[in-house]
């Protein structure tokens, strides 16, 4: 019988491990939020990943739970591990990655290098740090955003004055994240694997560049890193997966500073838009390895298959016309262009798939994921 994974949440990082599971003989079984997203050829079952009993029945159904993504509550994955569910990452490990205070908090335990951080209540704690640093800030509230979204570079606790409103709103309480706004020369991304039994594997550091808050490209290995830097983010990788016990693709997004520092900016447990170059660059792409690592199988070699690999995030997509009409031209002009679309509908700002090149010639790589990419926009 084969082996089967259960993936909750629909999107497209669920639907990229659709193919290397057929190919590794793996049942891929998705819990989807919705009919018609992303996943859906492996959607087998349509329910709220916040209910416990939608869940806990989904989990029976298969060997290991994994994810597209972070947000499933903390009550819902105990009660996964409670009833015997293999969940990997498990409930310690997301709740790293779920919570922005708690990720500061424990890398601080590990003595890993970070920005400065501090928790505040209330926008007189929030301009003190703000003038102790120089007069500008990132804030961030430290649940549910990404992409962007719930990240302000602010000059004034007046510019976080609705979030604070909403904390003294919520029976809950709470505290935002305030930390120093990093002047950094790049933003570079180290994806490592790690199984259950422990072995661990690097994949070659990356760039990325981003656009409103939004991973636009990657590029590996990072152009004109140093044996130092790619050792020391390598070295860092593997200290984050083992010291928060993470199982399965873990994603460390770094600031490079201006005199060769690296430090942590965030994490994401599960295969991650700055890895996605390695599909198509790789000899073991980060969906096959995800699968490989939860399932506890040997992880596959993350040498890079060419060079230079770049990826391009096709954002938005053509406001007239469908997506699928705009494959065959780019086909067409960029024949050594690996597009990924996502079935989702065009929306500004919306990922909506990427495209990969691998070649020798990093200009050359570059240029055509661009030019390939800029096919399905306007």
């Amino acid at each position: 019988m084969a082996l089967r994974v259960g993936v909750i949440g629909g999107g497209q990082l669920a639907r990229m491990m659709i193919a290397p599971a057929v190919e590794l003989g793996v049942e891929l079984r998705v819990l989807a939020e919705e009919p018609g997203m992303a996943a859906a050829l492996a959607a087998t079952a349509v329910g709220d990943y916040h209910d416990v009993d939608t869940v806990l029945a989904f989990a029976r159904d298969v060997d290991v739970i994994t994810f597209d993504h972070e947000h499933v509550p903390q009550h819902v994955l105990t009660a996964l591990e409670q009833d015997g569910a293999a969940v990997r990452p498990g409930s310690a490990a997301l709740a790293v990655a779920q919570d922005k205070l708690v990720l500061r908090a424990r890398m601080a335990e590990l003595r890993v290098p970070q920005p400065e951080w501090a928790a505040v209540s209330d926008a007189t704690e929030l301009q003190r740090f703000i003038d102790e640093h120089g007069g500008r800030a990132v804030v961030k509230t430290p649940r549910g955003g990404y992409d962007g979204k719930g990240v302000r570079v602010v000059t004034a606790a007046t510019e976080a004055a609705d979030w604070f409103t909403a904390l003294n709103e919520d029976a809950r309480g709470g505290m935002l994240l305030v930390e120093e706004l990093v002047q950094f020369r790049r933003e570079l991304a180290q994806q490592v694997a790690r199984r259950p039994s422990g072995e661990t594997r690097v994949y070659p550091l990356a760039e990325t560049v981003q656009r409103g808050g939004v991973c636009a490209e990657a590029i590996a290995p990072a152009p004109g890193a140093t044996e130092q830097l790619v050792r020391a983010a390598a070295d860092l990788g593997v200290l984050i997966a083992e010291a928060l016990g993470v199982t399965g693709m873990l994603a460390v997004e770094l600031f490079e500073t201006g005199d060769g520092r690296i430090l942590v900016n965030e994490l994401a447990m599960r295969p991650h838009n700055s890895g996605h170059w390695s599909q198509d660059g790789a000899v073991t792409g980060q969906f096959e390895q995800h699968l490989r690592a939860v399932l506890d199988l040997p992880l596959g070699d993350t040498a890079a298959t060419q060079p230079w690999a770049a990826m391009v995030n096709i954002l938005g997509g053509p406001t007239e016309g469908s997506m699928d009409a705009r494959i065959g031209p780019a086909m067409a002009g960029h024949p050594h262009a690996k597009i990924h679309t996502y079935g989702k509908a065009p929306r500004p700002g919306r990922k909506v798939g990427h495209v990969n090149v691998a070649g020798d010639d990093l200009d050359d790589v570059v240029y055509e994921a661009r030019a390939a990419a800029s096919v399905f926009l306007d």
